[in-house]
């Protein structure tokens, strides 16, 4: 095969893979808003509760936390919280839909490769983290003036967190047997996670060992390193935060890509 053959040949390749990645996130996308009653108008509301009950009866009594108004003090916490929920929530229910159905035995017998089909499901899941982290962060200007003076550090660390959550959540969906083995993980260690990741207090109100136990938080480092983004303040050195999440991306996806190449839980 001459040069100009296999530069053909890999071109062809390369925009085969971005066809099938295109229309995996296509079809992601289309999902979630045809059900956007489901999928975006839910974490609006519940949100919206919060803001309402803890930030403007509680913030109230509560007044300043580290020198910040309560009210802005929690409105990072929130966003991210819902970005994590929703990137994780989508990703599990998706995956685990189509290999319930079986359509995913048609992309694992299918020219594509593992990286295309892990990277479309995992797009989709953060595009509707990040819709839903931008409806949140709208509600919360109906309550307090949002500025962010850090703007490159808030939209990198809501897609690290979205990313990180939609490959965990994807991890979940290919070893699940039923729809109940969904709800486990975010029931029992999703959600005490994250109110126990410094959503709601800083962690310098925690005695010793509970500010220790907090440390061992991943999602502690993702709730400050975007509340440094929209406020500038943060509990933790911003390098120890990217790194962390970096290394939640690299570990995540390379179990992915090793169970969907190994078929573990896909193939009956």
């Amino acid at each position: 095969m001459s040069a100009t053959e296999a530069t053909t040949t890999q071109m062809t390749t390369g925009q085969r893979n971005r066809t099938a990645l295109m229309t995996i996130v296509r079809r992601e996308v289309n999902r979630i808003l045809r059900i956007w009653g489901q999928t975006l108008v839910p974490p609006a509301i519940t949100m919206t509760l919060y803001f309402l009950i803890f930030g403007g009866l509680i913030g109230s009594r509560v007044g300043e936390m580290d020198g910040i108004r309560y009210m802005d003090f929690i409105v990072p916490g929130l966003v991210m919280m819902s970005v994590i929920q929703n990137s994780y929530g989508n990703i599990s229910s998706s995956f685990f839909g189509a290999k319930f159905g079986r359509h995913v035995e048609e992309l694992l017998v299918s020219p594509m490769p593992a990286w295309v089909i892990l990277g479309g499901y995992v797009a989709g899941a953060v595009l509707r983290g990040l819709m839903v982290g931008a409806i949140v962060l709208a509600i919360a200007m109906l309550f307090t003036k949002v500025r962010i003076p850090h703007p490159l550090v808030t939209l990198t660390t809501v897609i690290l967190g979205a990313t990180i959550f939609s490959l965990a959540g994807f991890v979940n969906a290919v070893y699940a047997k039923k729809f109940d083995d969904i709800a486990i993980v975010p029931t029992f260690i999703l959600t005490p996670l994250t109110y126990l990741g410094g959503v709601f207090y800083s962690v310098k109100l925690l005695p010793g060992w509970a500010e220790t136990a907090t440390h061992l938080n991943p999602i502690f480092y993702m709730v400050n390193a975007f509340r440094y983004g929209l406020l500038g303040v943060s509990d933790v050195p911003l390098w120890l935060a990217y790194a962390l999440m970096l290394g939640f991306v690299v570990v995540l996806g390379a179990v992915g890509l090793w169970l969907l190449k190994r078929g573990v839980g896909l193939r009956s």
